[in-house]
C-alpha cells in the first residue's frame, strides 16, 4: 500500500501536499480502495472559505457516497475539473492526477496537527 513520505494525512483518509501557502488535497490510495470504484467527485465549495473538519464535497463509489472533509482551514481555490469527466482517476493515480482540491492555507500552525506516513501507517494498520 502506498503512503508517500512527503504527504501529510488525516484520520478522515485525505492526504496534503503543502507548497508555501497552498495545500493540494485528495484522498488515499487506502481511502478510494476502502471505497471502491468512484463514478462521481463533486465539490460546490470553490472560492468558499472554510474550517477545518467542515465538508467540502462527496466522492460516490458504486457502493457508498462519502463526505470529504477538510484538513485545513482555508479558501479553496481550485477543483480538479478533470475529474468531472475521469472520477476513476482517482483510483488509478490517488496521490497523482486524482487530486481533488487547492487550498490556501489560513492558518499554518494546523499544518502541525496532521499526521505523517508513519502515523497514517499505524491509523489503517499498515
Amino acid at each position: 500500500m502506498s503512503i508517500p513520505a512527503e504527504l501529510k494525512y488525516t484520520k478522515d483518509h485525505e492526504w496534503i501536499r503543502i507548497e508555501g501557502d497552498v495545500a493540494t488535497v485528495g484522498i488515499t490510495h487506502f481511502a478510494q480502495s476502502e471505497l471502491g470504484d468512484i463514478v462521481y467527485v463533486e465539490v460546490e465549495t470553490v472560492d468558499e472559505t472554510l474550517d477545518k473538519d467542515e465538508v467540502f464535497g462527496t466522492v460516490e463509489a458504486v457502493k457508498t457516497v462519502s463526505d470529504l472533509f477538510l484538513p485545513l482551514t482555508g479558501e479553496i481555490i481550485e477543483f480538479n475539473e478533470a475529474l468531472e469527466d475521469e472520477p476513476e482517476t482517482v483510483n488509478s493515480d490517488a496521490y497523482g492526477a486524482g487530486w481533488m482540491i487547492k487550498i490556501k492555507i489560513a492558518n499554518p500552525d494546523e499544518v502541525e496537527e496532521l499526521l505523517d506516513a508513519d502515523g497514517y501507517a499505524a491509523l489503517i494498520g499498515a
